[in-house]
């Protein structure tokens, strides 16, 4: 089989919005107990942010070199982070609903800002039109195959057994029978629909529950007849070789690149409570050897077209943020956009990350956007624009190429990137002292190339397959030759 992603993933540098705490507009109408914005965030209250907010705040994204979203689930629901789905065909109200969202992606689309939506179909609501029929009725339902019970009556809201399959035994979330016909026509129709209204792509919630690969497989097929480039990204926490045959997604979310930039960034310093229980496996003090073995045994895992389309990111809505894992460290994070920006893969921004929010485990993961720019980190708000600028500047950072280990010692990585006659070097110093070292590049450069180191006006000249270079404490350099 031909594995084909979509192109435009390669080249896309993507930013994640949590819906209801990314921006707020006068513009839509809100109910009135609402939290305020910047108090700290609690399970169940809602601040109120909206699609139109989302609009509103475009030129930020822009000036920051976005060019694809990812959102949190935007459909009807009674949760704030809407993985509870109500209703699959209707925007949230409190979001500003269909209408509002229309406006987004005219506004996003005509910035070349693509927008991928969280799909949620292992499982649903007991507010979903299909499952709150059997709330109501019981086992009279014509619908009770739609979902699992296994006794009645129900017991949706009290201590007793539920008496139905729900995701984790959460009774809030009903597992959804997707072996049933009529389910799985539901759910294709609810992939078309969104496609026809012009998304460009699904990040799927949870897929692995949906333990049915012709499942997926149709999934993909329909959706990709909509639109041939449409990008399905899944939420697979470990090796997913199963789903990246070509056949049902483009890509995963690469947590193994979230744990490998933690364990070697951050390391020893790292905030062991805020990793408990998440799921991108053990978090350890890496070395460069280390961090590089973790960094490249992931390339081998899959065929090129497809780790060039991987999502990776640092953190999410499900995990504490970078920045408060490294104990506010900024030059942890610094190394780790360094490392990302030029790895192969998609790289992604959670909001509020290049601004210097913080926030331990869900929910505090998810605070309010901070739009007073007055309390903005500026210093990281202006390596992160500048490690977007780098990776749009040079091909050889998205596409598919040669990828080489230069250097490994202490705590010093070096690699080199190379596509049609480009070489872009990167070296990554995640000790507490700065370093000097000959650098041997002949691997990938002859004696008397010329490399230019970015974002200074120094030039090395390659001598006996060497540079000599000096890379600061807890910092990173990176050089570029044609």
């Amino acid at each position: 089989m031909t594995i084909s992603t979509p192109d435009w993933v390669k080249d896309a540098v993507f930013y994640q919005i949590f819906p209801d705490r990314f921006a707020k507009s006068s513009a839509v109408e809100k109910p009135h107990h609402i939290e305020t914005w910047d108090s700290p965030p609690t399970t169940h209250g809602f601040k109120a942010g909206d699609l139109i907010g989302v609009v509103e705040h475009l030129d930020h994204l822009e000036e920051l070199g976005i060019t694809a979203i990812y959102f949190c689930p935007i459909f009807q629901s009674t949760a704030n982070h809407r993985y509870h789905t109500h209703d699959y065909f209707h925007v949230d109200p409190i979001l500003g609903g269909n209408a509002a969202f229309r406006q987004l992606l005219d506004a996003a689309h005509a910035r070349n800002i693509r927008v991928v939506i969280d799909g949620v179909f292992n499982h649903a609501s007991r507010g979903f039109y299909y499952f709150n029929h059997t709330l109501e009725n019981g086992k009279d339902s014509p619908y009770l195959d739609w979902f699992t019970f296994t006794k009645f009556p129900l017991h949706a809201y009290d201590d007793g057994q539920a008496g139905y399959a729900a995701w984790w035994n959460l009774k809030a979330l009903p597992k959804l029978n997707t072996f049933n016909p009529q389910v799985r026509e539901y759910i294709m129709r609810v992939a078309e629909y969104w496609i026809d209204q012009g998304i460009d792509g699904w990040r799927l919630d949870v897929p692995g529950e949906i333990d049915d690969d012709s499942f997926w497989q149709e999934f993909r097929a329909r959706v990709k007849t909509k639109n041939p480039d449409a990008y399905i990204v899944g939420e697979i926490w470990q090796r997913a070789d199963r789903w990246l045959q070509g056949d049902q997604f483009d890509a995963v979310m690469n947590y193994q690149f979230t744990r490998a930039a933690l364990s070697y960034c951050v390391g020893r310093r790292h905030a062991v409570h805020e990793l408990l229980h998440d799921s991108y496996g053990h978090v350890t003090n890496a070395d460069a050897h280390a961090f590089a073995e973790m960094l490249e045994q992931v390339q081998t895992w899959y065929p090129p077209e497809i780790t060039y389309a991987q999502l990776n990111l640092l953190d999410s809505h499900d995990t504490a943020r970078f920045l408060t894992i490294a104990k506010g460290d900024r030059s942890a994070l610094k190394l780790a956009w360094l490392a990302m920006f030029t790895y192969p893969g998609a790289p992604t921004l959670y909001y509020g990350d290049e601004i210097g929010m913080e926030g331990a485990k869900d929910p505090d993961c998810r605070r309010g956007m901070v739009w007073d720019q007055t309390k903005w980190d500026v210093d990281l708000l202006q390596t992160v624009r500048k490690y977007i600028a780098l990776r749009k500047k040079y091909r050889v950072l998205r596409r598919p190429g040669g990828y080489a280990r230069l250097h490994t010692h202490g705590m010093v990585y070096g690699f080199a990137r190379q596509l049609e006659g480009e070489t872009v070097v990167v070296v990554l110093n995640a000790g507490d002292t700065p370093v000097a070292l000959d650098l041997n590049v002949g691997a990938v450069l002859p004696d008397g190339a010329v490399l230019h180191q970015e974002w200074s006006d120094r030039t090395y000249i390659v001598t006996q397959g060497q540079i000599h270079i000096e890379v600061p404490a807890r910092d990173g350099r990176v050089w570029s030759a044609k």
